[in-house]
């Protein structure tokens, strides 16, 4: 059956290495179609594929924090005081949000390295 929406064709003739290219860009980008992604590429000009394994983890982080500020602000309440340790697991659990986020900027492509 014919595409009745794209009434044109593109040949196009590429040689091994530029075919295995387009087949490993295909992947990298899971696009399973090689027209799919050169499509793609002509309108949009860029195709991304985003990996927010390090972005679930820092959610996770943060709400982790978020938790224990909350306990914490409702034991201060309670008591009218705070304990040091609250305080040091704190500290350590924003320095883990720290790391994560400089590693996730150093990944950006237009970060300086």
């Amino acid at each position: 059956m014919k595409n009745l929406r794209r009434k044109h064709s593109l040949h196009l003739y590429l040689d091994d290495d530029e075919l295995e290219i387009l087949e490993g860009k295909c992947r990298l980008a899971n696009i399973k179609n090689k027209s799919e992604y050169v499509r793609r590429m002509i309108v949009d000009g860029y195709i991304l594929e985003v990996n927010f394994s390090e972005l679930k983890e820092y959610n996770f982080l943060l709400s982790k924090v978020s938790t224990n500020v909350n306990q914490i602000a409702h034991r201060i309440n309670e008591t009218r005081s705070i304990f040091k340790t609250d305080i040091d697991e704190l500290k350590k659990e924003i320095d883990k949000i720290w790391q994560l986020q400089r590693s996730m900027v150093s990944k950006l492509p237009w970060a300086k390295q």
